[in-house]
């Protein structure tokens, strides 16, 4: 993985031993990471709103990206939110294997201390990349593993 300093100009990650290395900085690359994101976006059901705050996106950035106008690499930032919603959604994969469920977790109110009551998506939506970050590592505690 490359350091948030490096990331920010050109950063390169091998998917596996086998593969090329995945430039992150070039228009294509990000036009691909924000195509996953949409992706999961509609399988979580998001609105429009909540996928911008997830993104920690402005609205008109939001909607170039949307329809597919990526021109540049995308923030570390941006990368490292793109990094934890991945993150999520393939624990939920895991943890519940029936796709509706998983998809419906992120909505539904939880009594786990961190949410309060309240829904995982509502904790994601406090606008800071740690409140992804914190979903993230709570659902990869509860699948026994410390990948943080």
């Amino acid at each position: 993985m490359c350091a948030p300093k490096q990331l920010a100009l050109r950063c390169s990650v091998k998917v596996s031993a086998n593969s090329k290395p995945v430039d992150l900085s070039t228009p294509e690359t990000a036009a691909m990471l924000l195509r996953v994101y949409f992706r999961i976006a509609a399988a979580w059901g998001l609105t429009t709103e909540q996928e911008m705050r997830l993104l920690g996106a402005s609205k008109s950035l939001f909607y170039k990206w949307k329809s597919g106008q990526v021109s540049s690499g995308l923030s570390p930032s941006t990368l490292e939110r793109l990094s934890y919603v991945s993150r999520i959604y393939a624990a939920l994969q895991i943890l519940l294997p029936i796709p509706e469920r998983a998809n419906a977790w992120v909505k539904a109110a939880n009594t786990a201390p961190i949410f309060g009551g309240a829904s995982a998506l509502k904790r994601m939506e406090g606008g800071q990349v740690g409140d992804l970050m914190v979903v993230a590592d709570y659902l990869d505690a509860n699948r026994g593993g410390d990948f943080s």
